[in-house]
């Protein structure tokens, strides 16, 4: 397979719902996320689509496509779906990813018990090697690496908010009101 994952491509396993969404990618090009409910980086070379119960019992619980990624921006569902103005989530967030042409897997990786996925981050090569959603898990040594890669990643895209940094702007932010707090109570 030619565009298939180098072993090194960061992977994001992400849920199709329902059929109609899996053939929204393929015709338009395109995978939406809820701004709400969207894994910390975007940046990724590669999505893997993971079918939900909704499809029917040959498809559901497993990932039978993949897509490359070609970029992604911030938009809304009314933008992404524009007969749908009135639609209750219309003024919502959502990334809109643009991506290749669905690849077929040719052994597709089922689910077993492990059912219940929102995204999952792995590798290509994790990808390449797997039978079981399970078989992608990143572990050990090599997921200080992945995370570190995703960082690197999200940082160089501007995504990534650091909770380090936040934190200790916050800490400090925090001990400052509380210092003034302090002092206006003595002042009383």
């Amino acid at each position: 397979m030619n565009n298939f994952p180098a072993d090194t491509d960061l992977v994001l396993v992400a849920i199709v719902p329902n059929p109609q969404d899996l053939e929204l990618a393929r015709l338009l090009g395109w995978y939406r996320i809820p701004l709400k409910s969207a894994p910390k980086v975007i940046a990724v070379d590669y999505l893997a689509f993971y079918q939900t119960a909704a499809f029917d019992e040959q498809n559901r619980w497993q990932i039978k496509y993949i897509s490359p990624v070609k970029g992604h921006e911030l938009t809304t569902r009314a933008q992404l779906f524009r007969t749908q103005k009135d639609h209750p989530r219309a003024n919502e967030e959502y990334f809109k990813i643009q991506i290749g042409d669905l690849i077929l897997l040719e052994n597709p990786i089922h689910a077993d018990r492990w059912r219940r996925i929102t995204f999952l981050y792995t590798t290509g090569f994790l990808l390449k090697n797997a039978s079981s959603v399970r078989d992608l898990v990143v572990e050990g040594e090599e997921r200080e690496i992945l995370w570190k890669s995703l960082k690197e990643r999200a940082e160089k895209n501007g995504e990534y908010n650091q909770p380090e940094s936040n934190f200790e702007k916050f800490e400090i932010d925090f001990m400052k009101i509380l210092l003034e707090w302090d002092k206006i109570k003595e002042d009383k």
